[in-house]
């Protein structure tokens, strides 16, 4: 499996998105981009760490950055999530795992799946909570992965992994 490091060229992707939009990173060039993989739709830790992105959105915008989140679950389950927790975030389908596989954010779900709450993991695989940080060349500045991710990066840690770009 592909690991992304800092200092690579961040993988090239399209992915279906919320709102009925498409998603390629090579057409945010110019920005700064934050992709913050998670492991599914409406479990305990996913949607306490999206719902603190919600809750301080004016803080996200104001770092000028892309905030895209990035599951192996479909459009739909990520539109009906948004809907019910009222999320403000672009949420990305990865269904394939590709995006997952060509960052090196693919873990063995094991016993751990039942655990985390996603018993349905794809090809007994599940996705590690993530965040990466590339900057307006493509170029990943700050990476993040949490094997169990029981914990998530907030929106301080990602103020400061942009921040550290200027």
């Amino acid at each position: 499996m592909a690991r992304v490091e800092i200092g690579d060229t961040a993988p090239d992707f399209e992915l279906q998105g919320t709102g009925g939009r498409t998603y390629r990173l090579s057409k945010l060039r110019g920005r700064t981009v934050v992709l913050a993989f998670y492991p599914g739709d409406d479990t305990r830790v996913c949607t306490a760490q999206f719902c603190s992105y919600r809750d301080r959105s004016d803080r996200l915008e104001r770092i000028d950055a892309e905030v895209l989140g990035i599951s192996p679950q479909s459009v739909d389950s990520h539109e009906r999530w948004t809907e019910q927790r009222d999320l403000t975030l672009p949420l990305l389908a990865d269904e394939d795992l590709e995006v997952s596989r060509a960052y090196g954010v693919l873990g063995w779900a094991g016993p751990f799946a039942k655990l985390a709450g996603i018993e349905n993991a794809p090809g007994g695989r599940y996705v590690m909570r993530s965040i990466f940080v590339i900057d307006a060349d493509g170029i990943v500045r700050y990476k993040h992965v949490s094997r169990l991710g029981a914990t998530f990066q907030t929106v301080d840690d990602i103020e400061r992994a942009v921040a550290a770009l200027s």
